[in-house]
């Protein structure tokens, strides 16, 4: 099941369980995890994409590891008007792709992930090689954040 709607994706997890937040990018993915009651995110790895097969080959090891019960992978979403964009098609094709591994995948909007967390870091007086190092995977853990705050909510 791969769905926009929070309450579908809810109603696949009616144990709750720990999830797992991508921020899938062209050169990257972020990842994410969030504990099982849904109270927090925290950045997890960052996967340097190669092969479609050895990525997912990567994610699966920490999926079963982790024993995550669902995905959120973000949805990147035009700033002025929500409509879907190229990158949006591509994070919908990464979804299919992973539908395979039998979790509900959940598409969270994603808009503003990237900006909010470059923000962050720039506050925190971070280099660009360390904002570079920690945006991914912590634009993965806010996406994840917004989405187990919205499940908590339904």
């Amino acid at each position: 099941m791969i769905t926009t709607d929070r309450t579908e994706f809810r109603g696949a997890l009616p144990a709750g369980g720990r999830l797992i937040g991508l921020d899938v990018g062209t050169k990257t993915i972020g990842t994410a995890l969030c504990d099982a009651g849904w109270s927090f995110a925290s950045p997890a790895l960052l996967i340097r994409r190669t092969k479609f097969q050895k990525d997912k080959l990567a994610l699966a090891e920490m999926i079963a590891a982790q024993q995550v019960k669902g995905i959120v992978i973000g949805l990147p979403l035009n700033l002025n008007d929500g409509s879907e964009s190229p990158r949006s098609q591509s994070s919908r094709a990464f979804a299919r792709n992973m539908a395979d591994l039998d979790l509900p995948i959940f598409l969270q909007d994603e808009r503003w992930s990237t900006v909010a967390v470059t923000r962050t870091l720039i506050e925190q007086d971070a280099s660009r090689a360390k904002r570079a190092e920690l945006v991914d995977k912590m634009a993965a853990a806010y996406i994840l954040q917004g989405a187990i705050d919205a499940l908590v909510a339904i």
